[in-house]
């Protein structure tokens, strides 16, 4: 201890008290070197098992390749492996569908799942704010199975327990940007299971051809073009009401004649009839004489609609108590009511009374008139509410090319462009009218989630076609 000595000097006295304090020696507890070496083994042996489990194809060739140099030497591998590339070559020459569902999108599938995902998810999931860190542990998001066709990536995920899909929803353009691809799209395939889609190739990149007129009348739903899978484009026109949003130029008139040209059969079979609704005069006209019905002025129009909600009300008092469902026949023949540009009808008509009048159809025609086999296919460009009001009595709707990210969620529903639908984001070339033109999301009234699609453009001399073959002999005229 320090005390101090007169002069201000310090000295240094050394206690004699006797040291009270505990001395613990540490006990050093040592693994058994059996024990350690076993749990190593049995976690190097789970790692195989996982590995062979996950990639058998990539392992049984791995196991026979190097069971044939340990046998037979390294020139036998040699000349095997030259059997099996020819023996590839000539399945891909003869049978390239085949060989691409059996041989290259397997491999693919698992090149993307190694060097792709596994490798970059743990990195990814945490910059996104998907992960959680909980007690001092992290916990990732479960990268469940990769699988690949032609054009997109699907990438199945088991959330975190308690985790709300729309987080993922609102970070698709960066997982996006972190796996390489465009976009991303999130589906809910079940409680806790997500489905992310990585498109690696647009298959709607190019101006698609109008779909085959179809060899036998049907009404229920028509070919109208491609989904960004490759698969054809099915929409429904029969039992639904149908929404057609986009800016000018974005390629509605696909749609509508893709629903004609669907029909054509049915029409002159007498199972469906077509009327056209055309206030601008320049997109139906030009197919007029493939209506059963068309008007053009605003009066004619409201006339037009009155007279489908007549007929809904007649089939109604006739089916009450009989019937549930409309069945189409040549007495009661499923009739679509085509408007194009409904907005001239229903927001920027100066006659009130007309405006009144046409709101009052379309909004009967849209609740009641699906159950008696009278549908209602509408276009516009503002799919602002002012503008069109009951744009939520439509159960389909497809949205086109929109000036704004806003508008999505006007016509594809709240949280739609989160899910994928960046309709603000088609690309749109004024020096060439078929970029972007047709390329569109749709939602389903069975199916919350945007599909991208892209129907095929019918021209003028196609129209002129079509009228030629379907009214020349007055079957349909």
């Amino acid at each position: 201890m320090l005390r101090k000595l007169p002069g201000d000097e310090v000295q240094n006295v050394v206690s004699t008290r006797p040291d009270t304090s505990i001395h613990y020696r540490p006990v050093v507890v040592r693994t058994p070197g059996i024990v350690f070496l076993a749990v190593h083994l049995s976690r190097m042996v789970a790692a195989l098992v996982k590995t062979v489990w996950r990639h058998p194809v990539a392992c049984t060739l791995l196991a026979a390749a190097g069971a044939l140099v340990y046998f037979f030497g390294w020139r036998v591998w040699v000349s095997v492996a030259g059997l099996e590339i020819a023996a590839l070559a000539s399945w891909f020459a003869l049978s390239r569908s085949s060989f691409e569902a059996c041989v290259a999108l397997p491999a693919l599938t698992w090149c993307r799942w190694m060097w792709v995902y596994r490798r970059k998810w743990a990195g990814i999931m945490a910059v996104a704010g998907l992960g959680r860190s909980l007690g001092g542990r992290s916990y990732l998001p479960d990268l469940v199975k990769v699988t690949c066709d032609r054009y997109a990536d699907r990438v199945t995920v088991r959330m975190l327990s308690g985790q709300d899909p729309d987080e993922w929803a609102v970070s698709t353009a960066g997982l996006a940007h972190g796996f390489g691809a465009d976009r991303c799209r999130v589906k809910v395939l079940k409680p806790g299971r997500l489905l992310l889609t990585f498109p690696r190739k647009d298959a709607l990149a190019k101006v698609l051809p109008p779909q085959p007129i179809p060899d036998r009348p049907h009404v229920h739903a028509v070919f109208a073009g491609l989904t960004e899978d490759g698969r054809l484009f099915r929409m429904r026109v029969h039992g639904t009401h149908l929404l057609i949003a986009g800016a000018t130029g974005s390629g509605k008139g696909s749609y509508l004649w893709a629903a004609v040209r669907g029909l054509l059969p049915a029409t002159q079979a007498g199972l469906a009839e077509l009327w056209g609704l055309d206030p601008k005069r320049m997109e139906l006209a030009y197919g007029r004489a493939l209506f059963q019905r068309y008007a053009a002025t605003a009066e004619e129009c409201a006339v037009l609609l009155e007279k489908a909600v007549e007929v809904m009300h007649e089939r109604a008092s006739r089916y009450g108590g009989v019937r549930r469902d409309h069945d189409p026949t040549t007495q009661d023949p499923f009739i679509l009511v085509i408007v194009d540009e409904v907005a001239f009808l229903t927001a920027y008509q100066p006659d009130k009374g007309l405006k009144v009048r046409v709101m009052a159809a379309l909004s009967t025609l849209t609740t009641q008139g699906r159950a008696v086999g009278v549908a209602v296919m509408a276009a516009l460009q503002d799919p602002r509410k002012d503008v069109m009001s009951i744009r939520n009595l439509f159960p389909d709707r497809i949205a086109l090319r929109l000036d704004e990210a806003e508008q999505v969620d006007m016509v594809l529903g709240d949280g739609a462009r989160d899910r994928g639908a960046l309709c603000d984001q088609i690309p749109f070339d004024p020096d060439d009218p078929s970029v972007g033109a047709g390329v569109a999301y749709v939602r389903l009234e069975n199916s919350p989630e945007p599909i991208r699609v892209r129907a095929g453009y019918t021209s003028n001399d196609e129209i002129k076609r079509m009228v030629m073959q379907y009214t020349a002999a007055g079957e349909v005229a």
